[in-house]
């Protein structure tokens, strides 16, 4: 005899096959492949220089561990992460010993955020200065696997090797590894700072000069969050005076150069339907006064404005940004070409700054700009604005439904051909 509790059973375990049978079979097929895990290696200046203290009313090795403490603790955990040294146990004048004292504190792989704090708590500020070796190291620790890479290098002086580290960097780009290298100066002079942009820019890399532990840690967060997005190697462009003969710039990351006061032009084509999203980030990376700002504008070929983003800073920060968003509406007919096509509009884009500097700092090369164009396609409908927040959701909830249905049309017949059966008995 069939009881309430064994239907019960039979429809839910035929329930969950009728889902499993309807859910799509190319599910799995279609998922991406896996990536490999992005790396990262921290290199920290441990020179006697360090001991210097500046930072806050303390050390610079002071600072940096205490950033380094805060940055291992938000490490997320698809990041592998590694430490290594420069300067950190030779105290002697030997230059060639000298110049050799890099190691790795930490290998790069899973972190163990314990074992890390504990290996930095141990550096006290020791000896000479090898950037250069220590780059080629670091770029030998991150190996050559399809991997992204990114080496940060954290020092308060130039090399005192010989060795230009910018050629070095330079040659590691060459490899086409994949690998960053962004560069913080703590406290920098002139040649510091030089020399630290020059191998930024050799791997399409950032530099950042830091005066306070808040910023310090605050960038190098940002680096190591960085590192798990794809690697998008920045185009250099040079922006205009007037929108006319401004570059046509498409989709990507672009570079470019700016000076105290100036505005840039750039053009964008933007078809009916479709939303422009556009960003700017402008580094300080020189002195500069407090109280700067920077403006990002949208704005027609006939100088009508379309929309706007500003942001202002008042010299707690290396770097500021801001950004906009334009959708475009749908067209009529009256806007299509000659080919019967959408017409698409040309937006200008101009990037302003406010910044000024102490008369000692020089104002050419300009600061460093990096804007980031983005063109997508704007929901049509109500229903297309839907589909794209469930996405691959709507195959589940279609089985879940289906699934559901004919479930309860089973259960219906069984209880009906239980209540008939006992009837019988």
């Amino acid at each position: 005899m069939i009881t309430r509790k064994r239907l019960a059973t039979g429809a839910c375990a035929l329930l969950v096959a009728l889902t499993a049978a309807l859910l799509p079979a190319s599910a799995s097929a279609d998922a991406p492949p896996a990536q490999e895990s992005p790396k990262v290696e921290l290199v920290l200046d441990v020179s006697g220089s360090m001991r210097a203290e500046d930072i806050d009313g303390k050390s610079r090795m002071s600072a940096a561990k205490q950033a380094f403490n805060e940055v291992l603790d938000a490490v997320p955990e698809e990041v592998r992460l590694g430490i290594r040294t420069l300067g950190a146990d030779y105290p002697g004048n030997d230059r060639k010993r000298g110049c050799k004292d890099t190691r790795q504190l930490y290998p790069v792989g899973p972190l163990d955020r314990t074992e890390a704090k504990t290996a930095v708590a141990t550096l006290a500020p020791t000896g000479w200065t090898p950037i250069g070796p220590a780059l080629t190291e670091a770029a030998k620790d991150l190996g050559e696997d399809g991997a992204t890479k990114r080496i940060v290098l954290i020092t308060d002086g130039e090399d005192t090797c010989g060795v230009d580290p910018c050629q070095i960097a330079r040659e590691i780009a060459a490899k086409g590894i994949h690998l960053v290298i962004d560069t913080l100066g703590l406290v920098p002079n002139a040649k510091t700072r030089q020399q630290l942009t020059c191998i930024a820019e050799a791997t399409g890399g950032t530099y950042t000069s830091v005066h306070r532990t808040e910023d310090l840690s605050r960038r190098v967060r940002q680096l190591v969050d960085r590192a798990a997005d794809p690697v998008v190697t920045p185009v250099a462009t040079e922006g205009t005076r007037q929108c006319a003969d401004a570059p046509q710039l498409k989709p990507g990351l672009y570079t470019d150069r700016e000076t105290f006061g100036e505005h840039r032009w750039y053009k964008v084509d933007l078809l009916p339907g479709q939303e422009l999203r556009a960003s700017v980030s402008i580094s300080s990376d020189r002195a500069v006064n407090d109280d700067y700002g920077v403006l990002l504008r949208a704005v027609t070929q006939h100088g009508r404005e379309i929309t706007r983003g500003s942001e202002a800073g008042d010299g707690r920060t290396d770097v500021i940004s801001t950004g906009l968003r334009y959708p475009k509406a749908e067209t009529d007919d009256a806007d299509e070409d000659g080919d019967g096509k959408p017409a698409a509009e040309t937006v200008c884009l101009q990037v302003s700054n406010s910044f000024s500097a102490p008369p000692s700092v020089k104002t050419t090369p300009g600061m460093p700009v990096e804007l980031t164009v983005d063109v997508v396609d704007g929901p049509a409908s109500a229903s297309d604005v839907a589909s794209f927040g469930l996405g691959r959701g709507w195959w589940l909830l279609g089985a879940l439904v289906l699934a559901g249905f004919l479930a309860g049309l089973i259960w219906g017949w069984l209880s009906r051909w239980r209540f008939a059966v006992w009837r019988t008995h």
